[in-house]
């Protein structure tokens, strides 16, 4: 059998060093193909925008690390998929298929607010390494010379959390330059409130983030749809106009262009459809696992926000796949559980810890915590992760993912 595994990040390695853990070396040949040469631990962006991290830091060659666990690694961009006919195409080779994993992430659709750069506008944003070293360049010329920000989501986004990480990282860093009163923030969302996050709320974040913005003397407003950004302001579609020298905006996302123009494969917006096993819902040999994968929202809002999917989320999918790609090659039970959901948000000079399972709501249990503690443990998750995916070691203990 030959298992091919588009994407080399969280849901492509997890899925890969899972798969080469369950199946016989001799028997089964597994291959990752990814465009990125290295693996980028993507949590960790916002502070590759803040100057506090390097690309390099947070990074490591994925060559060596599949290699050494058997796993055949190609660097080249998928150019096309073909189903039917069990192929995948890169831009030199074709490579056929017996399963195939379709880790891909996403496509940042920037187009879908004009203006929403960074390389064909003048808006920012967190959601790839380009574009994250991008902001990071202007962010140091506009402290420099600073004046009012706006910082949020288009309508759509699903990764708001790095718009809130941002916001509280620039404040902190604002104010140990005592700037924070050259630079009026507006925080615009098209979540119905603050801490919707695209999955209804965790318990009392929503007061919580409230207060924590009012006390930075940060404008929010909830609902609101980014239409425009120019050099000098960000507009809503309701006509409001805020001025803004320095414009973060999260887009929302689409399915990459070779899974979105495959025949049968993918939705209208470029996602895969897939049952409970993250098994396609047409083919039986293909699964999907990840931002990849598409979900539906957990409920219809004024202003569309997407169902969010983290890595913590993305590896319980790879890892259900990978059991499930096992059982369909020798035989056994199928898995599958609703996902749960664990994460830090980085507040600047504090952590808040969210804890949510299952992820949609109604939940059996919820937790949220803030402190200093919370940071340290986010800046220690980050090198360990990165420590312990460099040796295939998918498995974690308890007080981890």
């Amino acid at each position: 059998m030959h298992i091919i595994i588009i994407g080399g990040s969280f849901g492509g390695l997890t899925t890969a060093f899972d798969l080469r853990r369950l199946l016989p070396r001799g028997k089964h040949e597994i291959t990752v193909i990814s465009k990125e040469r290295r693996f980028i631990f993507i949590p960790s962006l916002p502070w590759v925008a803040m100057g506090s991290k390097t690309l390099d830091d947070i990074s490591f060659d994925l060559e060596k690390p599949l290699n050494t666990k058997g796993i055949n690694f190609v660097n080249a961009a998928v150019t096309g998929i073909d189903a039917q006919k069990h192929k995948v195409t890169t831009d030199g080779e074709t490579y056929a298929f017996d399963y195939l994993v379709i880790a891909t992430g996403h496509r940042s659709a920037n187009e879908a607010v004009p203006g929403l750069g960074p390389f064909d506008g003048p808006g920012h944003s967190l959601m790839s390494p380009p574009e994250a070293m991008e902001a990071r360049e202007t962010l140091a010329a506009f402290l420099a010379d600073p004046g009012p920000m706006v910082i949020g989501c288009a309508p759509g986004a699903s990764c708001v959390g790095p718009a809130y990480e941002f916001l509280f990282e620039v404040h902190h860093a604002l104010k140990r330059r005592s700037l924070a009163h050259k630079v009026p923030i507006t925080f615009v969302t098209p979540e119905p409130f603050l801490g919707h996050f695209g999955v209804g709320g965790f318990g009392k974040i929503r007061q919580y983030l409230e207060g924590e913005l009012e006390e930075r003397d940060v404008r929010y407003h909830t609902s609101a749809a980014v239409s425009k950004i120019t050099d000098n302001s960000v507009e809503l579609v309701d006509g409001k106009v805020f001025a803004s020298q320095y414009s973060l905006i999260i887009p929302p996302l689409a399915g990459i262009k070779p899974v979105a123009k495959a025949k049968c494969l993918a939705n209208p917006k470029g996602f895969i459809p897939v049952d409970a096993n993250y098994r396609h819902q047409d083919f039986d040999n293909i699964y999907a696992v990840g931002v990849a994968v598409a979900m539906p929202p957990v409920e219809e809002l004024p202003v569309p926000v997407n169902f969010p999917k983290t890595g913590h989320m993305t590896e319980q999918m790879a890892k259900i796949a990978a059991r499930n790609i096992a059982a369909d090659i020798q035989g056994g039970e199928k898995v599958s559980h609703e996902l749960m959901v664990e994460c830090i948000m980085d507040m600047g000079d504090k952590g808040a810890h969210i804890f949510a399972d299952p992820v949609r709501p109604p939940r059996n249990k919820t937790a949220f915590s803030t402190g200093r503690r919370w940071l340290m443990a986010k800046r220690f998750f980050s090198n360990y992760y990165l420590w312990k995916m460099k040796r295939g070691a998918t498995r974690s203990p308890k007080w981890v993912w």
